[in-house]
């Protein structure tokens, strides 16, 4: 009996040692049509209770991220073998027809709770949660994967919605509004509103120049991906990895690449902090070619000019939006620039940016407030 059970004990190390060994299905592309449902595309898969990415996918992240309600974020990049991008100094790269960029947002689940159907950790969004380019499941909380798939015509934005299960997500084109209660360190709760964005509303975002209305990717520019990442087999430099996996063409030395900072790094300039904060935040809205242009103010990363930047300018068309302030930014005093009082808002008819955020980004607003408070100069009365 003792020997049986050794031959049945080897015969099942057997068959796991040769599921392990499979395969894993190869990523799909679909040229055409809309599929309902995100583990279609074969980009990421779940094993052990853990969310892996299938081979091809590369994660990537960025210097600065765009806030939206605490949550974290896994970024992933996907190319057609054989298909590479160009690379760009102060553009989006171009990438070729058959790039799947995907973004997954979660957040980690309050220290030793489960899922309770509502309540998620507010933590600082710099903090990914991955170990070797997986996320424990039991430790977090999927809402929502976006695609952007650059077919024949252009670029496609679908929305997906992770079902309570962990176990898959479907397309909402519609959007959703997901209740949620982020608690802090201390337990303090707040609620957020969280929105799927819908087609339209992705598009609103990534359609950065306002006269074509072709959306894009807003991060894949190699100032926000001029940055180490731990990789699973261990730390590079994004560009590098990139170019050395075949999806990058024509990046320079890492250290001749454009960086924006890491707005969270107290040792950078306060100046480059605060620009790279709201290059992200609003600069693919407010530029010269971008869906704000209307308003006059410009807060990208190339404008220098400060009246476009919104020192000392008087709002065109802000109405509530001002609180009764007369400019963009007054040098020396956040309080009475409606950039600060935009960014302090979570009424609808007010805050900036108008999409993509429920609540406050605290930490964010801090920033921009001591930003505008070390300017110097004074604006007419």
């Amino acid at each position: 009996m003792a020997q049986g059970g050794r031959r049945i004990a080897a015969l099942v190390l057997a068959v796991l040692a040769l599921a392990s060994c499979r395969p894993q299905p190869q990523v799909r592309f679909f040229a055409e049509g809309q599929p309902e449902r995100l583990s279609q595309w074969r980009l990421l898969t779940l094993q052990d209770q853990r969310l892996r990415l299938n081979p091809g996918v590369i994660p990537y992240d960025l210097n600065t991220p765009l806030f939206s309600d605490y949550a974290l974020k896994l970024r992933t990049v996907w190319m057609p073998q054989g298909r590479t991008a160009q690379y760009r100094e102060n553009e989006t790269f171009e990438f070729p027809v058959g790039t799947i960029i995907s973004k997954t947002f979660y957040y980690a689940l309050p220290h030793g709770a489960r899922w309770d159907g509502g309540s998620v950790a507010r933590q600082a969004p710099a903090i990914a949660g991955l170990q070797g380019e997986t996320l424990d499941l039991r430790r977090v909380r999927l809402i929502e994967t976006r695609l952007l798939v650059r077919r024949q015509q252009g670029w496609l934005a679908l929305p997906y919605v992770w079902n309570d299960e962990q176990t898959d997500a479907v397309l909402q084109r519609a959007g959703a509004l997901l209740p949620l209660q982020l608690i802090d360190a201390q337990g303090q709760r707040e609620v957020a509103a969280y929105q799927v964005p819908d087609q339209n509303q992705c598009a609103g975002c990534h359609a950065t120049h306002n006269r074509s209305r072709q959306i894009a990717p807003i991060g894949a520019k190699a100032r926000h991906l001029n940055r180490d990442f731990d990789y699973a087999d261990g730390r590079e430099n994004q560009l590098l990895r990139l170019s050395r996996s075949g999806y990058l063409h024509g990046a320079p030395d890492a250290g001749q690449a454009p960086r924006a900072a890491d707005w969270t790094d107290v040792h950078a300039g306060l100046d480059d902090r605060a620009r790279a904060y709201l290059d992200i935040n609003c600069g693919h809205c407010h530029s010269p070619t971008g869906p704000a242009v209307t308003s006059g103010m410009s807060l990208d990363a190339a404008t220098r000019d400060r009246l476009k930047l919104g020192f000392c300018k008087q709002p065109i068309a802000a109405g509530k939006g001002t609180g009764g302030r007369l400019y963009g930014i007054v040098p020396g005093d956040a309080e009475a620039s409606i950039l600060a009082f935009r960014m302090d808002s979570d009424d609808p008819a007010v805050m900036m940016p108008e999409l993509g955020r429920s609540v406050v980004h605290r930490e964010g607003v801090a920033l921009i407030r001591e930003w505008i408070a070390a300017q110097s100069g004074a604006c007419d009365s």
